[in-house]
This record gives structure tokens, C-alpha cells and sequence, in this order.
């Protein structure tokens, strides 16, 4: 499938949770795995020690959410090109999605991750046309919600996994010159990510 062109071009937002169940139906991808995957990643982030101590995750350490975005990014393809090694691998180059799918990059997928109850945001970059060919800032995309450590809450949880299409028409940019995030509106964050799963 062509990154060039919106698979919802000309669709309503009313019939782009349609397009989004045939789109996911039609992707490679396990939703049940990549339920799996991601919840057993961050349980083992949860209970890892890091040092000769060892200091432990929840205990000593306290990431910050960029800390733990991270951690997801990284782990997720690792764990299913474990399963799948001549399936699925991690990124190698700035051109490609974060989970490539080797059989056909055009269902490779963006992990977006966030410590927002309910939204999921892009940088900046992802609302303005890249100036160099770069990865295409269209395509499927698996978000993940999870919420952040504080003092009463050492043990946080994955809260969401969706998945679905984004295209680069749906991002927008902070309007102050300053402003790093993109986010998506409301309709794309309801009917272009199916949810798979929710703690709540």
C-alpha cells in the first residue's frame, strides 16, 4: 500500500472507523500479540535492575516518561523480532518506521507512546512537509498509553494500545514558534486507532 496516498481520501469521518477495522484486518500484524508484547515489555521494565546495587525500577529509579517512551520504542520490536526474526526488526536507518515489516516496508509500523491519560502527540516535524526524503510520516501506527511515576504511584500501567492509519494531514503543530508537539483531533484519535486494549 502506497504511503503517498491517504487511504481515507474521500471518506467522511463517519466512515473512517470502517476503513480502519479493513486497514487493520488487512495488516500482517497480531493485534493480540502486540497486546501481549507490549504489556509483557513493560512488566519487565517494571521488575529490571539496573547496576552492580542493583538499583531496581519502582524502588530506586523513577524514569521520567521519556525514560520509559524509550524503553517501549526500543523493547517492542526487539521482542517480536525474537519471535518473528525473519518477519520483523527494529529501524536501522532514519528512513524507515520504528517496527519494519520485511516481507513489504509498506506495512511497517510508527510506535507512538505517550504518559497522557488519553492522547497521543508527535514532534513538531510531524506536521510540517519534510524538507528531505526522510520516513514517510503516513502510515499504520501502534500508540500506547501509560501513566508516569510519581511519589503515590510507583507502579504504573499501561492504560491504552490502539492501533490504526495515520496520515501526515492529520498532525498539527503547535501554533507558538516554540511549540515542539503535534496532536492529532479528536476524530482522528477516535476513529483512525482501533483500541485493542484498556486497563480500565
Amino acid at each position: 500500500m502506497s504511503s503517498k496516498s491517504s487511504p481515507y481520501q474521500g471518506l467522511s469521518p463517519r466512515q473512517w472507523m470502517q476503513k480502519t477495522q479493513a486497514l487493520i484486518r488487512a495488516h500482517p500484524l497480531n493485534t493480540d500479540e502486540a497486546v501481549e508484547i507490549v504489556l509483557k515489555v513493560w512488566d519487565e521494565i517494571m521488575t529490571s535492575a539496573i547496576g552492580s546495587k542493583p538499583f531496581k525500577i519502582g524502588i530506586d529509579l523513577l524514569p521520567k516518561p521519556q525514560i520509559m517512551a524509550f524503553f517501549l520504542h526500543e523493547l517492542i520490536p526487539l521482542e517480536l523480532a525474537t519471535r518473528h526474526p525473519k518477519i520483523w526488526r527494529g529501524d536501522k536507518s532514519a528512513d524507515e518506521k520504528d517496527l519494519v515489516y520485511i516481507p513489504d516496508q509498506s506495512f511497517s509500523v510508527e510506535i507512538k507512546t505517550s504518559s497522557h491519560p488519553t492522547q497521543i502527540f508527535g514532534n513538531r516535524s510531524f506536521a510540517q512537509k519534510p524538507a528531505t526524503a526522510k520516513k514517510s510520516k503516513s502510515g499504520y501506527c501502534l500508540a500506547i498509553n501509560f501513566e508516569k511515576f510519581s511519589p503515590t504511584n510507583t507502579n504504573p500501567k499501561i492504560t491504552r494500545i490502539r492501533f490504526g492509519w495515520l496520515d501526515h494531514e492529520d498532525w498539527t503543530g503547535q501554533k507558538a514558534p516554540t511549540g515542539q508537539q503535534a496532536r492529532l483531533s479528536a476524530d482522528v484519535e477516535k476513529y483512525k486507532l482501533l483500541q485493542l486494549y484498556s486497563c480500565e
